[in-house]
């Protein structure tokens, strides 16, 4: 599917550029109609396995836009990207011209729910972005000075609008479709993601005022996800190997028959490349934290945190007796690597690259251990899988009271079934660090829930949006932590027994001629000290502590950070445009 996409998309654009495209030569045939819904597909790929970055499972040396309106001063002459309508357009153009093909009503309707089901997409992005937005439902001319210079419409209308288009296209397009194509089922996985999305952000959120209406969502969600889980057809990937069925699913070339699959992005070899980046696990911009690390459970069900002096744990320990896809997401002590090209410290067994405004930690979560260059280019990428729906139940029936052991057992515990983890109960106690992360939550096993979610789905792009909807942007203000250091001076790395790193004070040089261990390896010197020194690592008190990635990650505001200006450009040119919740 892949490929026709590829190929219809060029083929679309040599024959009818938007420009050109008219009801005289276009919108004629089936054929023509699928050339179009095709290009209207915008699903993530590889790039993904870094877009946890700035939050508090990843920290990032990049450029982002949440971090610099906490370190600086914003408004919105200087917070201007978003308000973009080039894709809505195109898809209104659509809606307006398909009709012409005079197809079978199902077929139509196949059509228009497929257009319908983009632009709920879409909305849903304006309103994460902006709450408030105006809604437009037809293509706009230069003349059409109505809608050209409308203000925004509520956050309320515009929802309903866009559920309104999640239902139709969950009614309507086809059941079946080639892999890789929107499919009823796409469908209702992105509507139950919108529905738990708007659902706990009106009940988490009271700047809205509108928490006597989240439960409809919620129920939404929970009745969506039901329906995939009863009648989807999907399953949980699982050979019975909890030490790599996880992590599979993320280094995998064919997910076409993967049975967790709603929706991937697949890739070929020099057909398709997959875009994949070797930076996800070099030194390059993102690097995984301890606080993520931390909210691993421990192989027993129990909280890390439990342990006496777990703050103090170092890099071997921390990795000992723990959930499994902590190996399968983190390098581990003792991990191979092979692939190297953005590593400098090169092959063979891990051993940490340290290095300024870095944690110290490295992601193995997509990142294809091959010198294999078909395989790379090759990799798919899981936009939906089964696991998610049964965390959006899950959470759904939770947020209502409505939670039943039977509940976590057809959801939770099936995922911790197949990480080779303990089940989750509904009298689980509650864990004293998940409930400083959330305050406004007083059940314990919706915690856990949150818990599951943060690690099932870590570094895959969701946690940004968890903690906005959960009104946590309070979370985005602490730093991004790495390592623990007793002190200075020589340190087991690969959990051999051999000394593998050594740390200088920043007063001191690094020897030409450096020291070997036990296995004839020589020992990898940094300088370490605080910020403002000349040093290779950043340790929190010079000569111990955790490594720092960050003097100062500024403050989040609430609630006004949850959202983002209108562009004053734009309010410049409408000024019937509004800024909301305190923006200029």
């Amino acid at each position: 599917m892949a490929v026709v996409f590829t190929a219809c998309n060029d083929e679309f654009l040599d024959r009818v550029p938007e420009t050109s495209i008219g009801k005289e030569n276009f919108f004629n045939t089936e054929e023509d109609l699928k050339i179009y819904t095709n290009g209207l597909y915008n699903f993530p790929g590889t790039g993904n396995y870094n877009a946890d970055r700035g939050t508090d499972n990843a920290g990032t040396t990049g450029n982002m836009e949440i971090k610099t309106m906490m370190t600086t001063s914003p408004n919105s002459t200087t917070i201007t990207g978003g308000w973009t309508w080039n894709e809505l357009r195109s898809i209104n153009f659509f809606l307006e011209n398909f009709e012409k093909a005079g197809l079978g009503e199902d077929v139509m309707n196949h059509y228009e729910g497929l257009a319908r089901f983009f632009r709920a997409n879409f909305y849903m992005s304006k309103v994460k972005r902006y709450s408030d937005v105006p809604w437009y439902d037809q293509v706009i001319g230069t003349a059409d000075e109505d809608a050209l210079y409308k203000a925004q419409d509520s956050r309320e209308m515009v929802v309903e609008k866009i559920f309104e288009d999640y239902q139709f296209a969950a009614e309507n397009i086809y059941q079946v479709q080639p892999s890789g194509a929107v499919d009823q089922w796409v469908a209702k996985a992105f509507m139950a993601k919108a529905a738990l999305y708007e659902g706990t952000y009106r009940k988490y959120h009271a700047e809205l005022a509108l928490e006597s209406t989240a439960n409809e969502f919620l129920t939404l969600a929970g009745d969506i996800a039901k329906d995939i889980m009863d009648n989807g057809g999907y399953s949980l990937y699982d050979t019975g190997n909890p030490t790599t069925d996880y992590g599979s699913l993320f280094t995998s070339i064919n997910l076409e028959s993967n049975p967790e699959i709603i929706l991937a992005t697949f890739a070929e070899h020099e057909v398709r490349n997959s875009g994949w980046s070797e930076t996800i696990f070099g030194n390059y911009e993102v690097s995984p934290t301890k606080d993520l690390l931390q909210s691993y459970l421990m192989a027993d069900g129990s909280f890390y945190s439990d342990q006496a002096g777990f703050e103090t744990f170092q890099f071997v320990e921390e990795f000992a007796y723990r959930d499994p896809r902590l190996n399968q997401t983190y390098a581990f002590p003792g991990f191979n690597l092979i692939y190297t090209s953005t590593y400098s410290q090169g092959g063979g067994i891990y051993v940490q690259q340290l290095a300024k405004n870095f944690s110290g930690y490295h992601q193995i979560k997509g990142f294809m251990n091959t010198l294999d260059l078909s395989a790379r280019n090759s990799v798919d990428f899981p936009v939906i899988r089964f696991a998610e729906i049964l965390l959006t139940y899950a959470e759904a029936k939770a947020e209502l009271n409505e939670l039943t052991q039977n509940d976590l057992d057809i959801s939770i515990n099936l995922i911790r079934d197949r990480a080779g983890m303990p089940p989750l109960s509904i009298a689980v106690v509650a864990d004293p660090v998940q409930q400083a992360r959330y305050p406004q939550v007083t059940s314990a096993v919706l915690l856990e829930i949150r818990r599951e979610r943060r690690i099932e789905l870590a570094l895959e792009g969701y946690r940004y949006d968890d903690l906005m909807r959960w009104n946590a942007g309070q979370l985005l203000e602490n730093e991004p932590e790495g390592l623990y250091f007793p002190s200075l001076g020589k340190f087991d790395i690969t959990g051999d027994g051999e000394f593998d790193i050594h740390l200088l004070p920043a007063s001191e040089s690094i020897p030409d001629v450096k020291e070997t261990n036990g296995l004839g390896t020589q020992l990898v010197y940094y300088r370490a000290g605080t910020f403002g020194e000349d040093v290779g690592v950043f340790l929190k008190n010079g000569d111990s502590g955790t490594i720092q990635t960050i003097e100062d990650r500024g403050s989040f505001v609430a609630p006004k950070y949850y959202y983002r200006p209108v562009p004053q450009v734009q309010v410049t040119l409408n000024p019937n445009l509004e800024q909301l919740f305190g923006w200029d």
